[in-house]
C-alpha cells in the first residue's frame, strides 16, 4: 500500500511511535486497570496520529489547522492518563523514562505543524 504523504510526516510517525509504546505498556496491565485508565489512555494515544491522518485527508487548511488542535488535545490528555498511571502505580519507572521524551518531542512538533499549515488567512 502506497504511502499517504501525512505518513511522511515526522510528527505523524512520533504520534505513531508513542501509541505503540502506550499500547505495549497497557497491554500487560490486569483487566481492571486496562479497562479503566488503560482504555483512556489507549485512545487518547491513538487518537493524535488518528487526527493528524484526518486532518490531512480533509481537503482544506481550516479543517487541517482544526483536527491538528484535537491532536494536541488529545496529546494532553494522553499526559494526563500517564500522570493517573503512575500515581496509581501502574506504569514503570522504565516506561516513564521511554514514554516521556517521546512526549516532550511531540509537543513542540504539533505546534510547529500546526504553524506550517497553509495560509494563515484561511
Amino acid at each position: 500500500m502506497a504511502r499517504s504523504h501525512y505518513e511522511n510526516l515526522e510528527v505523524f510517525q512520533l504520534a505513531e511511535r508513542l501509541a505503540d509504546r502506550v499500547w505495549t505498556v497497557v497491554s500487560v496491565w490486569d483487566g481492571f486497570a486496562k479497562r479503566t485508565v488503560g482504555s483512556q489512555l489507549v485512545r487518547a494515544a491513538d487518537s493524535i496520529g488518528a487526527n493528524i491522518a484526518e486532518g490531512a485527508g480533509r481537503g482544506s487548511y481550516n479543517d487541517n489547522r482544526r483536527f491538528v488542535r484535537i491532536a494536541r488535545a488529545s496529546l494532553y490528555e494522553t499526559r494526563y492518563w500517564l500522570r493517573r498511571a503512575h500515581h496509581r502505580g501502574l506504569i514503570s519507572p522504565t516506561d516513564i523514562d521511554a514514554l516521556k521524551p517521546m512526549i516532550d518531542e511531540l509537543t513542540p512538533r504539533l505546534g510547529a505543524y500546526l504553524r506550517s499549515i497553509g495560509p494563515k488567512n484561511n
